[in-house]
């Protein structure tokens, strides 16, 4: 089965890499700068179950892609802010039986890519892993957390997707097949919705928020808007889902916070719109989710005011 990651960042790197060191005919699409990187010093992955070096990663940039003809699976774990140039980047490699495991954050992706090469070729996905990519290209996987969880959105037993599953078995991350998928899908988006919104209104930890007088109330109420927004959308997150995640977002002490609150902190570009914004409006009762509608200003101020400051600085 031959694989294309879509680019080889935090994400795509570290299971790519993964992959391929158990042998997986793994191909990463990368921008040319990249490309002659990794030609030069490999794929190296810094992690806490064993470091690990690709010494010739097998690459292909967008403008040799054609001539590389339709893989069979395409693995997308871009940006969801990044999602339409990669969906140009990646056309030529799609065939007539190749399927897409996307792992972005929230739901929206699903729309663009069903509309761009037709439903019955995407598949469901999430990924749990803390990764950063690091100044000189290495993947720094910060935790021991690195789970891939995938599946036909329909909940069945394919054929492609028992395919799938053999191929991530052997590596050294945990793969998993869900015939749940999509209300796995929007479990996650409710505890990141949930995540995300606290720690980059407050500015601070779970911890810090979770000790400040009212910080546990709220977070527990963020929760409730995010969990009845998925109800309401058909996709109840499950009881003992909703118990874990009450529990991991209001620890005492805990240094848990967001990647979203950390790209804000570097003055980076954030998941604003698909992590948040698409959630409020996915919600049928507009005064439902004042909490969010808070968190959605306070991180939309942020997008322009960095927009502001980017463009004079051109």
């Amino acid at each position: 089965m031959r694989v294309l990651v879509v680019g080889a960042g935090a994400t795509g790197g570290y299971f790519g890499a993964r992959l391929a060191e158990i042998g997986r005919d793994v191909t990463f699409l990368v921008r040319p700068a990249r490309a002659d990187k990794l030609a030069a010093d490999g794929l190296n992955v810094k992690s806490p179950h064993g470091d690990l070096t690709i010494p010739a990663p097998k690459t292909v940039t967008a403008t040799g892609l054609g001539a590389a003809g339709a893989f069979d699976l395409v693995f997308l774990s871009c940006k969801a802010y990044d999602l339409d140039g990669a969906l140009a980047d990646v056309a030529p490699a799609i065939g007539p039986e190749t399927a897409i495991l996307p792992v972005l954050n929230g739901m929206r992706h699903l729309d663009a890519l069903d509309a761009r090469f037709g439903s019955e070729r995407i598949l469901g996905g999430t990924c749990a892993i803390a990764a950063t990519l690091g100044s000189d290209g290495t993947v720094h996987q910060m935790n021991d957390l690195h789970t891939l969880t995938y599946g036909e959105r329909d909940g069945s037993l394919s054929p492609r997707i028992e395919a799938i599953d053999g191929l991530m078995q052997g590596a050294t991350f945990e793969p998993r097949l869900s015939r749940s998928m999509v209300l796995e899908m929007w479990e996650k988006w409710t505890f990141l919705a949930t995540l995300a919104g606290s720690t980059c209104l407050m500015r601070a930890t779970i911890g810090d928020i979770v000790a400040a007088p009212g910080g546990r109330a709220f977070i527990e109420a963020l929760l409730e808007e995010c969990r009845s927004i998925a109800e309401q959308a058909g996709h109840a997150p499950r009881e003992k889902f909703v118990e874990r995640t009450r529990a991991t977002l209001t620890a005492e002490g805990s240094g848990f916070t967001a990647s979203m609150l950390r790209d804000i902190e570097n003055g980076a570009r954030i998941e604003a719109d698909q992590i948040i914004g698409d959630l409020v409006a996915r919600a049928p009762d507009a005064a439902g989710h004042p909490l969010l509608d808070r968190v959605l200003t306070h991180v939309k101020a942020y997008e322009a005011r960095r927009a502001r400051e980017a463009a004079k600085a051109q």
